[in-house]
């Protein structure tokens, strides 16, 4: 089986984390073995969570943050927070995901660039890469990412829906272009012209659980077992295998993530629970 691993999910979710071991066995089962989980929703309580996830189970990995829609909460006490979090815990790695929505605007543009700003500064403070969430807002995000800078350490556009010519900005700028179940929709032809022209080595997928469920699991719960569909559609998009297309994923998400990815031959027989942290 194939080694997969879902760059960007919210294992703290309710809808995920009351049967977690259950959805980590599940995503063991069709051969996940890393997972990136975000924080970055709601109060700190979910990033300090989301790092206490990835403190108990060794395959997950964690990105704190505040989102674009609680960009209003950002505040300096927020800011020492995230970064007390960051310090203290090696299995952070990526500040976010941070961003632009100016589809539903529940914070206003101002607070989300002044949010957005903030968090480069800390990644870029931290030595850590940025998860980017960008909605209806590419040419603005790229705006400030020429201003502000893209930290040294690099960042992921997460769920990349844009086109072709936000795609070209994004990569200029020397982004990771994530692609979720979005682009298995029947309507998605256009993102998935887009997904045959993105770099190899630029190139990851994510689940966004529990969201974004992709074909043939729309109208379910999302989890991370469920990347392997995405990670398929975008393999026959791309006319490559799913075995070439997964290693080269693999190596992309470790690049930037900055995490060791082992072979999943050795721990095939154990659980999740097994799979805990000492």
């Amino acid at each position: 089986m194939t080694d997969l691993i879902d760059t960007h999910s919210h294992l703290a979710d309710p809808r995920l984390r009351d049967e977690l071991e259950v959805v980590l066995q599940r995503a063991r089962d069709a051969g996940v073995v890393r997972v990136i989980a975000i924080g970055a929703a709601g109060s700190i309580d979910t990033d300090r969570l989301t790092v206490e996830l990835a403190e108990s189970y060794a395959p997950v990995f964690a990105v704190v943050g505040v989102h674009p829609h609680d960009a209003k909460a950002l505040d300096r006490a927020r800011l020492d927070a995230l970064e007390a979090l960051i310090a203290t815990s090696r299995k952070v790695v990526a500040v976010g995901e941070t961003g632009l929505d100016f589809h539903y605007n529940y914070s206003s543009q101002e607070q989300q660039e002044k949010a957005l700003v903030a968090q480069l500064e800390l990644a870029a403070r931290c030595d850590l890469p940025v998860v980017i969430h960008c909605r209806l807002a590419e040419k603005r995000l790229v705006e400030i990412l020429k201003q502000v800078g893209v930290p040294p350490r690099g960042g992921v556009i997460h769920s990349f829906t844009g086109d072709r010519t936000a795609a070209e900005e994004f990569l200029s700028l020397g982004l990771y272009l994530s692609f979720s179940g979005i682009l298995t929709f029947k309507n998605a032809e256009q993102l998935r012209e887009v997904a045959r022209l993105v770099p190899a080595e630029r190139i990851l997928v994510e689940t966004d659980a529990p969201y974004l469920a992709p074909h043939p699991m729309r109208g379910r719960r999302n989890e991370p077992a469920f990347v392997r569909y995405t990670l398929e559609r975008l393999a026959e998009v791309r006319n490559q295998t799913p075995q070439d297309l997964a290693g080269q994923i693999m190596a992309n998400a470790a690049q930037v993530f900055g995490i060791q990815v082992l072979s999943s031959r050795s721990e095939k027989a154990a659980s999740a629970t097994e799979f805990k942290n000492s």
